[in-house]
């Protein structure tokens, strides 16, 4: 299995950018899809963005498309999520996940491990 410990997250104005990291240790990392999740108070997890084994396919929800980017470098065990032009509605715990086999998804259902999650709170 693998690990994950998300960091980065932080108190921001609104228009502001935050990096988020992933760092994973255990089995090996270029084997899992990543995605990035989030959970405001009273809200569901919500998908965010996933990136592929080897990086070179991403996806992302429509409300974050254009101002988020998520990467990944497979020889630091790491995907990072950059996070640009922030808005008060981003402010949520946001939490990285990895599944086993080659397709992303945006169901939660489908990854078999979390972090614990990083507060990011965007001021108004």
């Amino acid at each position: 299995q693998v690990q994950l410990v998300e960091s980065g997250g932080g108190l921001v104005q609104a228009g502001g950018s935050l990096r988020l990291s992933c760092a994973a240790s255990g089995r090996t990392f270029s084997n899992y899809v990543i995605g990035w999740f989030r959970q405001a108070p009273g809200k569901e997890r919500e998908f965010v963005a996933a990136i592929s084994r080897s990086g070179s396919d991403t996806y992302y929800a429509d409300s974050v498309k254009g101002r988020f980017t998520v990467s990944r470098d497979n020889a630091k065990n790491t995907v990072y999520l950059q996070m640009n032009s922030l808005k008060p509605e981003d402010t949520a715990v946001y939490y990285c996940a990895a599944k086993t086999g080659p397709i992303a998804t945006m169901s939660r259902n489908f990854y078999s491990y979390w972090g614990q999650g990083t507060q990011v709170t965007v001021s108004s």
